[in-house]
């Protein structure tokens, strides 16, 4: 049995202060880089939006003229290499082996959709490492965590969120999306 961890999308763009923060952000954070301290893991993945600064990344950006709905279309956010794309100074960043970058002017929402520095997709790269256990932390629960975890269980990893180590947008999406996610096989943890 091999165990991987995916930190998904702990960027300053989604913690307090950024274009598209999550409340308790900055706190997850901090409680990641806390938990890589205490755990012990064959692989640790690390994902981040990576949008192209001079599209609207397929429709993820809404236009200049009008307002972005939440839902299919955002403010700009996590622009390749601006500071709202880095990782959150909260996140210690010296025990992430690999590095996915994803919504290269595309939405995406799973690391699945997402590539290394070498453009070796996400699950090619866990195949090749013989992962069969993926522990999902990170932000935002109720959109590219949930996205992630849902892909990881598609592809036949025994996948698992760690709640309190995950922010959601509101609580009545994020308990949605936990339902989701329980509803489709993935187990959800409070802690470890």
């Amino acid at each position: 049995m091999t165990r991987a961890l995916l930190i998904v999308d702990v960027q300053s763009d989604f913690c307090e202060g950024g274009s598209l923060a999550v409340e308790g952000g900055a706190l997850v954070a901090a409680k990641i880089t806390k938990y890589l301290d205490s755990s012990s893991y064959d692989l640790i993945v690390a994902s981040r939006d990576w949008h192209d600064a001079d599209s609207d990344n397929s429709g993820h950006f809404s236009q200049p003229d009008s307002a972005p709905d939440y839902i299919n279309s955002w403010p700009p956010h996590c622009v390749a290499n601006s500071p709202g794309a880095s990782y959150h100074a909260n996140l210690k960043t010296d025990k992430i082996q690999v590095h996915i970058y994803k919504g290269q002017g595309a939405h995406g929402y799973s690391a699945f959709e997402g590539v290394s520095e070498q453009g070796e997709m996400l699950a090619d790269l866990l195949t090749a490492k013989s992962v069969t256990e993926l522990d999902v932390v990170g932000i935002a629960t109720d959109h590219c965590v949930l996205a992630s975890a849902l892909d990881a269980k598609r592809l036949g990893l025994n996948a698992r969120v760690i709640s309190s180590l995950t922010a959601g947008v509101s609580p009545s999406t994020t308990e949605a999306a936990i339902d989701k996610l329980i509803d489709s096989g993935v187990e959800v943890v409070a802690s470890v």
